[in-house]
């Protein structure tokens, strides 16, 4: 069995491959070829703790990719010096069950996750798009950024967090790192930054909108990834009302986040105003973007597919350039 650390799963998923493989999970996705159910949830109340287990089978052409992920949230950890998220990747070999590999699974979670809005980004997004502000310092945001950057030709960046020193901090961290550009600029106060982004990504644990509507700039995109339980929401529901909007996938978002629940038990929209699954925009099922002035919307709440498809590409990369420990198991 092999075992990679954070450091070699980010050697081993570069952003661009992990792009490509998210496309390939998500139109297997769609096209019936995987199994993923929804994650199941396991609390600790003790401890205030959840752990989410995480399965998917992905047959993706002449491959295979089975695995499953544990993915632990723990309010206590960051006041005891661990980070809030726990996560582990098991690999499994599709034809035998035999276990392949564990892979440190926060790492691969925030590559996997940004490549997903990579994806969206890259579909729905205008391609004269060349500024964008995260909301969000944390960790989802920077694989946020290097994604939007990686498919789009972006000059300026501007972040905002309610906790401007994290948001200092990610500026320098990120600024001028890989496709992303020098031009990295804090949002003091967010609505101008807002008013002139082409992408806006929201990474936060919001419970209540991280913006107003009125702010968008015409036909702007929205991926918005934070959101993964009823109670959170992070985008405004009259921009849900008037985007087109997409989604990983549509079971998993009606069950798991606020920014659909919500303005679905408002009665300000209905399921059918899903557009559609981004599986189904890969595969060509589902048009893209309509016009230049339309407002598009991507909801991911991750899915298991995802982990697979980043898993088994992590898994081929370390091998082939001979990253991780290899263990008798």
């Amino acid at each position: 069995m092999l075992i990679l650390n954070s450091d070699e799963v980010r050697k081993a998923l570069p952003m661009r491959e992990a792009i490509e493989a998210m496309k390939t999970a998500y139109a297997a996705l769609a096209d019936g070829r995987a199994e993923s159910p929804l994650r199941t949830h396991l609390p600790v109340p003790p401890h205030q703790g959840l752990v989410l287990f995480m399965p998917a089978y992905v047959h993706a052409g002449t491959s295979e990719a089975l695995a499953i992920k544990i993915v632990s949230l723990f309010p206590g950890n960051p006041g005891r010096g661990l980070a809030f998220i726990q996560a582990a990747v098991l690999v499994l070999e599709a034809d035998t069950g035999r276990t392949l590999a564990l892979l440190e699974g926060s790492s691969l979670t925030a590559i996997r996750t940004g490549a997903g809005s990579g994806v969206a980004i890259d579909l729905l997004a205008r391609p004269d798009s060349h500024t964008m502000i995260v909301f969000g310092a944390g960790a989802q945001a920077k694989a946020q950024v290097e994604a939007a950057c990686t498919v789009r030709d972006i000059k300026r960046v501007w972040v905002y967090d309610i906790n401007q020193d994290l948001a200092v901090k990610f500026a320098s961290q990120v600024a001028g790192r890989g496709p992303v550009p020098f031009d990295v600029r804090v949002a003091d106060d967010p609505v101008v930054s807002l008013q002139h982004s082409d992408i806006v990504c929201t990474a936060t644990t919001s419970s209540t909108p991280v913006f107003q509507d009125i702010n968008l700039k015409t036909g702007a995109h929205i991926s918005a990834i934070g959101s993964y339980t009823p109670e959170m929401q992070e985008v405004p529901a009259e921009t849900i009302q008037r985007a087109r909007v997409v989604v990983d996938s549509i079971s998993a978002t009606l069950a798991e986040t606020g920014d659909l629940a919500k303005p679905l038990q408002a009665g300000l929209i209905t399921e059918y105003h899903i557009y559609a699954e981004l599986g189904e925009v890969v595969l060509g099922r589902k048009s893209g973007r309509q016009s230049n002035e339309e407002i598009t919307y991507f909801k991911s709440v991750g899915i298991a597919v995802q982990d697979a498809m980043a898993a088994q590409l992590a898994l081929k990369n370390a091998q082939k350039i001979g990253l991780g420990k290899s263990v008798d198991f």
